[in-house]
């Protein structure tokens, strides 16, 4: 469930509506704290969480966990997988969620945090294939804008949690624990993020990619939407200094797009986790609190 489907988003600002290019006027959020924005993360969008106390509704993302390493990895295909390895992969997927990390990477995390685990990159493979069957991980496809600079663009998937509680539970992180490690909240609420753009771009006959270029510039999420439109956004936790840093990322790869090849982005939107409202920019960006979003 997104935070729209859960009621924890005050839907004051359509994404639809966005993709059709009407305004909107200073769009007020739902009043979510960065502790309410790091228990959703932990919690999930699990429809058996809503309502729950709180350490019961942050037990079902561990149950779920538990699970799927224990009995749902084996069993969606047949193949006899070792629960250990499978714990010690999710908790490596965690910790490169957002990156673009191939499985020589994994394998080589693993290898540093699990013992010297060994484990062959086909094994990994085969892991992760189970994970997508399980709809564990979605990775995010790669945007292959049209630029007026001859810039190679990085094609490989990026790596995501179909629910940023998968992550959190597999390192075993808690809301107070993103409280004190804003580095890796960042990346948790970027998983979460994620998550609501691809349920309210779905209507949409939509997809939501990533882009990285071998400059290393970068959008954290291109939402496609069928007839070709996109739009281009940039997820940050929130603060003056975050927007403006995503703002201007969105605006150098707006200069960048040929768009009389590709078009010109319908709406540029830096997502944030907090804020008491929405509203757009001199510079054409929309800035925009999760509470706020829905389809």
């Amino acid at each position: 469930m997104s935070l729209w489907e859960s009621g924890e988003s005050s839907g004051s600002v359509s994404l639809a509506k966005l993709f059709e290019g009407g305004d909107f006027p200073v769009a007020p959020s739902n009043g979510m704290t960065l502790a309410d924005v790091a228990f959703a993360v932990c919690r999930g969008g699990w429809p058996k969480s809503i309502g729950l106390s709180r350490r019961a509704a942050l037990q079902q993302s561990y149950n779920y966990v538990d699970a799927l390493v224990e009995r749902d990895i084996s069993r969606v295909d047949g193949k006899l997988r070792d629960p250990v390895r499978a714990r010690r992969l999710l908790r490596s997927y965690a910790r490169l969620q957002g990156t673009q990390a191939t499985a020589s990477v994994l394998r080589a995390d693993l290898a540093a945090n699990a013992d010297g685990d060994n484990i062959r990159e086909d094994t990994i493979y085969s892991y992760l294939s189970a994970l997508r069957k399980l709809f564990a991980v979605e990775d995010a496809k790669a945007w292959c804008a049209n630029l007026r600079c001859k810039t190679p663009i990085r094609t490989t998937d990026t790596r995501y949690f179909v629910d940023p509680s998968i992550a959190a539970a597999a390192l075993e992180v808690g809301p107070d624990d993103l409280m004190k490690d804003l580095s890796t909240f960042g990346l948790m609420f970027e998983t979460l993020a994620m998550r609501d753009l691809r349920v309210y771009a779905e209507p949409l006959f939509g997809d939501v990619c990533h882009f990285r270029d071998k400059q290393g510039r970068e959008c954290d999420a291109v939402v496609k939407i069928r007839g070709g439109r996109y739009a281009l956004v940039e997820v940050k936790l929130g603060g003056g200094a975050l927007v403006e840093e995503g703002a201007r990322t969105l605006n150098t790869l707006e200069s960048l797009v040929d768009t009389g090849k590709s078009g010109a982005p319908v709406f540029k939107m830096v997502l944030t986790a907090v804020g008491d409202f929405a509203y757009r920019r001199p510079d054409n960006v929309v800035v925009c609190p999760i509470g706020c979003l829905c389809p």
